[in-house]
């Protein structure tokens, strides 16, 4: 009778791996979109001629061009990071001698391992859809690839549990675990982190937005706690919006620790590498700036509850 546990043990596994597909999905189709943006000609700068000495400009000249790419692009290096911190709780609960150190890893890649798989495969998807954009309708056809990234990046949304699941884990099974211990050693770890680092004015713009953040995701908590018991459907109305709330207030806190080891690097000596340090803050302000509040439209969405949608019969659909 130990056949269901073995099982889950695999499939938690193989989701961790299907979200690092989803991505490298996203990832792909980034470096593809922007090869293509910085090539195609058509139009003009909104503030004048960037290339005068030809017919037209590159379109990443275009603001709306840059807003898609950059919003892939800061996605993309905050869920590298996610991904490589969770791989490293995954070592220290396995190989740790501190017992405490194991036991906090491995609740770590507990929570996690649903918000991976489910937001890096969904926003994955959308990334791949939105650089596919980028081409016009020369995305659409065979001839650039750019149709197969979006193919490709479909099914992982699907296999190893449907993100709805992942969503109904996250909110029924791993909050609830050994009385929540999981998600509050999570806040503790983040509201730490926003402690040590709050009169580092240089950080401000990314602690701010992080705190935001996070007040978010611990009022969507409580109002589960204060409404899920009573009406089990609260819960899972809202759960998909829960796990990307979850997802989007970890991508912040991972762009915070990134955007302190910068500045400190910037600090010392960057080893010639001032610019790239300099490009990777930029990519990470927009993501404060532009990507995470909308943490603030999950927890509306979760604090209406289940009343509406569940008010109507099936026939009515």
């Amino acid at each position: 009778n130990k056949g269901l546990k073995a099982m889950f043990i695999m499939m938690n596994e193989a989701r961790l791996g299907v979200a690092v597909q989803g991505l490298s999905q996203s990832e792909v189709a980034y470096q593809n979109a922007v090869t293509y943006a910085k090539d195609r000609l058509q139009g003009r700068s909104l503030t004048g001629p960037k290339s005068p000495d030809k017919p037209a400009d590159p379109i990443i000249v275009h603001p709306d061009v840059r807003r898609t790419l950059m919003s892939i692009r800061a996605f993309n290096e905050a869920a590298r990071a996610l991904v490589i911190w969770t791989a490293l709780h995954g070592d220290v609960s396995h190989r740790s001698d501190d017992e405490k150190a194991r036991q906090f890893s491995d609740d770590m890649m507990g929570l996690m391992t649903p918000v991976l798989k489910g937001v890096l495969t969904d926003t994955g998807f959308a990334n791949a859809v939105n650089a596919q954009q980028m081409y016009g309708g020369h995305g659409y056809i065979g001839e650039w690839g750019m149709e197969q990234f979006v193919r490709d990046a479909r099914i992982a949304m699907i296999y190893e549990g449907a993100n709805g699941i992942q969503a109904l884990d996250l909110v029924g099974r791993k909050l609830p675990a050994n009385g929540g211990r999981a998600i509050m050693s999570f806040f503790n770890e983040v509201n730490t982190f926003l402690k040590e680092n709050k009169d580092d004015k240089e950080l401000a713009a990314f602690t701010g937005p992080l705190k935001k953040a996070m007040d978010d995701l611990q009022a969507a908590t409580m109002w589960f706690m204060n409404n899920a018991m009573k009406n089990p459907d609260n819960a899972g109305a809202g759960s998909t919006d829960y796990m990307h709330l979850f997802g989007l207030t970890a991508l912040g806190y991972m762009w915070a620790r990134m955007a302190l080891t910068i500045k400190a690097k910037l600090a010392e000596d960057a080893g010639g590498k001032a610019d790239w340090f300099e490009n990777k803050l930029a990519f990470g302000t927009f993501f404060m700036e532009r990507t995470l509040p909308e943490t603030s439209a999950h927890l509306a969405r979760i604090s209406s509850g289940s009343d509406t949608m569940m008010s109507v019969g099936a026939d009515a659909f």
